[in-house]
């Protein structure tokens, strides 16, 4: 059985490169303004910007749930949001859980900021919620992020076809997971 009381404390993840802070009304602005960068969107399928009152509705009522985790990505010297993670679909009866992850701008990839994040949650995810197994959805064009979820054990289990259609074309989503003993700190 997981611990739930780990995804209602809301914890404060910090490494080298990040921290992972619960996402707050305080990250608003930069959390709205990273839904109008068109590559962002592109690579998470977002076929539209949030409005500004759905970005802040959103970052305030992250405190209250209690059945998911969403945290900011803030650099460590000077606190600038890098974009915002979630644990979701916490299923306690399989242990399992969704992950997903955004840096806010691409200038933030390829620093290893969003490997070091995913390896800070997982590593909590596994120890402190007692998670067996996280899985996410990719999209097929997105080498990069495959390269990273890789990195830290995640395996392609199956792939869903055609399942974005994106400026005319459509490209696949792979379904992506990692185990609790196959993760790469």
């Amino acid at each position: 059985m997981i611990n739930t009381s780990a995804l209602r404390e809301k914890p404060t993840l910090t490494g080298k490169g990040v921290r992972l802070v619960p996402l707050a009304p305080e990250h608003t602005d930069a959390y709205f303004a990273a839904s109008l960068d068109e590559e962002v969107r592109r690579l998470t399928g977002t076929h539209s910007p949030v409005t500004y009152e759905r970005a802040r509705e959103w970052c305030e009522s992250r405190a209250g749930r209690t059945d998911r985790l969403d945290l900011a990505i803030i650099a460590p010297g000077d606190g600038r949001y890098l974009g915002e993670l979630s644990l979701y679909a916490v299923a306690p009866e399989n242990e399992s859980a969704g992950y997903r992850i955004a840096l806010s701008a691409i200038e933030f990839t390829g620093q290893g900021l969003g490997r070091e994040a995913t390896r800070l949650v997982l590593e909590y995810a596994f120890e402190r919620i007692g998670l067996h197994r996280v899985w996410l959805y990719v999209y097929a064009f997105n080498m990069r992020a495959i390269a990273v979820y890789r990195s830290c054990g995640f395996s392609v289990e199956g792939r869903l076809r055609d399942s974005l259609l994106w400026e005319g074309r459509r490209h696949d989503a792979l379904l992506m997971a990692v185990l609790r003993d196959g993760f790469r700190r």
